[in-house]
């Protein structure tokens, strides 16, 4: 009887895990099934409020891409934010694993006090520089450059990824180094060819995070170019795609889903290294 109770208790406790697990994968999953679902609907199937909203009501279609990637500059808005996001996750990486690991190993009181200082720095809202900023992009000449957002993104992902990059830093035992040092290396080989690999995972995170505030950033986008060549994909999507009070939603959730697809594939694929980055530190 204890045995049927327990074999019992045991099978109700899976079932519960996975009921969970299949409504959180339902829940995660929902978005991109309504991207999908929508992109191949024809306008017709997504107006008419008696049609159900969840399956094909009329036949597929592809004249919502047909639109995006023909009618618009969809492709080239692609390639834009790639350069942007390229340049920038370079100059991010240049300036904050530096940055962090001197902060790590920068000890006493002034040392957290700066990391402080340049931690803070991130939460100041971008809504209030970009005023500034377009008067400093204006002086040197690069107003519709994509060149002005390559400049002006590295002062908001620079602050927190070296706040990020001191964090797993300092779980890097200085023992490490210094049997590097010991072994004849100088302290920038062992911060190359010892700390730096170690820290690939926060490395990793800092270029997950760069990109993806790279394709979400609206506001200096918006503001800094003006071409429609020139835009990228969080500019140019509503911009052509929202005309007045007639939206495309076809074509919208098209250009949504072409984008967020290799995003999840990406976050899926590093997730461990990725929550290791945001997570380093918190439990010795």
């Amino acid at each position: 009887m204890r045995l049927t109770l327990t074999r019992t208790k045991r099978w109700g406790a899976r079932a519960g895990h996975f009921g969970i697990l299949a409504a959180f994968v339902a829940f995660t999953a929902f978005p991109f099934y309504w991207m999908l679902i929508t992109t191949f609907k024809s306008t017709l199937d997504l107006v008419n409020t008696a049609n159900n909203p969840f399956i094909f009501n009329s036949a597929p279609t592809l004249d919502n891409l047909r639109v995006l990637l023909f009618d618009t500059q969809y492709l080239r808005w692609i390639l834009n934010t790639l350069l942007v996001g390229f340049l920038v996750v370079i100059i991010t990486l240049l300036l904050a694993v530096p940055a962090g690991y001197s902060l790590a190993r920068l000890s006493g009181r002034w040392g957290k006090q700066l990391a402080i200082g340049i931690f803070l720095t991130y939460l100041i809202p971008p809504t209030i520089l970009f005023i500034p900023f377009s008067r400093i992009v204006g002086a040197l000449g690069l107003q519709d450059s994509l060149w002005s957002l390559v400049l002006v993104y590295p002062s908001f992902t620079v602050p927190f990824c070296s706040w990020l990059m001191m964090g797993f830093f300092k779980a890097v035992p200085h023992d490490i180094e210094e049997a590097a040092m010991m072994d004849g290396l100088s302290r920038f080989g062992a911060f190359l060819k010892v700390v730096v690999p170690l820290s690939s995972a926060g490395i990793l995170t800092v270029v997950i995070f760069t990109l993806t505030l790279v394709m979400q950033e609206f506001i200096y986008a918006l503001t800094f170019i003006t071409s429609s060549s020139q835009y990228t994909v969080s500019v140019g999507v509503p911009t052509f795609l929202v005309r007045g009070d007639v939206y495309f939603w076809g074509s919208l959730m098209g250009a949504c889903l072409i984008v967020s697809i290799p995003i999840a594939v990406l976050y899926n694929f590093f997730v461990d290294r990725f929550v290791a980055g945001f997570t380093v530190g918190a439990v010795k």
